[in-house]
């Protein structure tokens, strides 16, 4: 059963409270076209969220530029719907403007930053943020100001665990003594980890969170026909579950967030966790790169 699937991911302790399935779900697909706009399909967006909490999933991570708002709207429903959504982990993030299709601007103004938070657990119903990623540093503000601007409402109780995305390991040690950093978010694939192989160790070592974003490369590493194609034949598994399960194997902080509009693609997914990679196999499709 996927249930299964999705508990032999393994866990991973944010605390004694979120302790989360390391298999989770990312929204950014359920928008338009260049995430941007509403998602063909509203209701089959809930429904699919809600597929995946029926699975196993209870770590999604969504962000307010997914849209924006749109993929937050059919999550706020979807947990509205869904009973225990209290259970349900949830990874936002907050720092970016956007001003049309494919185009993301990073704003780390604390009063912004502030204002995203707000807005978010007006969306969400709830009293505080699971875990709040700066999406982008803002290269004109501070580091100090934008990463304490979120210490600031963790200390107000408003945000549970602070998290940082597309960084390099010299940011995210400035960021470390601003705030305890609890998650950095990445992008990290089995045909694209050597430049942050080594954040992958060092989040490792000191208990942190590594989210890869862009687990399959935006299904280019899904491909029947794509570089994975001949190992995935091997294990009778597809090359997306093959992606997947070298990230689990990766590191045991790592929580690949695949993200998909279809039912189908979800399943396969979330089965990834079923894929035992030999240490051989391993090694080879590191070298990939």
């Amino acid at each position: 059963m996927i249930n299964n699937s999705v508990k032999n991911a393994g866990k991973f302790e944010f605390d004694k409270d979120f302790v989360v399935n390391r298999l989770g779900y990312g929204t950014m697909q359920l928008t338009g076209k260049g995430v941007w706009g509403a998602y063909k399909d509203p209701q089959q967006a809930v429904d699919l969220i809600k597929k995946a909490f029926d699975f196993g999933v209870n770590f999604v991570d969504t962000a307010d530029s997914y849209g924006p708002w749109e993929a937050d709207t059919y999550l706020a429903q979807a947990l509205k719907e869904y009973p225990d959504s209290d259970k349900i982990f949830i990874s936002d993030k907050v720092g970016q403007v956007r001003t049309g299709p494919n185009e993301w601007i990073p704003l780390g103004r604390p009063e912004f930053l502030r204002q995203e938070v707000e807005l978010s657990l007006r969306k969400f119903g709830r009293d505080h943020e699971d875990l709040l990623f700066l999406h982008r540093i803002d290269s004109q503000v501070p580091i100090e100001d934008q990463v304490g601007e979120l210490k600031k409402m963790q200390d107000e109780g408003k945000i549970k665990h602070i998290g940082i995305s597309q960084v390099t390991l010299d940011e995210l040690k400035a960021a470390q003594k601003v705030a305890k950093i609890d998650a950095v978010e990445n992008m990290y694939n089995v045909g694209h980890h050597q430049r942050d192989d080594a954040i992958v160790d060092y989040t490792k070592e000191n208990g942190i969170a590594f989210l890869p974003w862009f687990p399959l490369a935006t299904g280019q590493l899904a491909k029947e026909d794509g570089p994975l194609a001949d190992i995935a034949k091997k294990y009778n598994a597809s090359p997306a579950q093959i992606a997947l399960a070298w990230l689990l194997k990766r590191s045991d902080n790592i929580i690949p967030i695949p993200g998909t509009s279809s039912l189908d693609h979800l399943k396969d997914n979330l089965e990834s966790a079923d894929v035992s990679l030999s240490d051989a196999d391993f090694e080879k499709l590191s070298s990939l790169e």
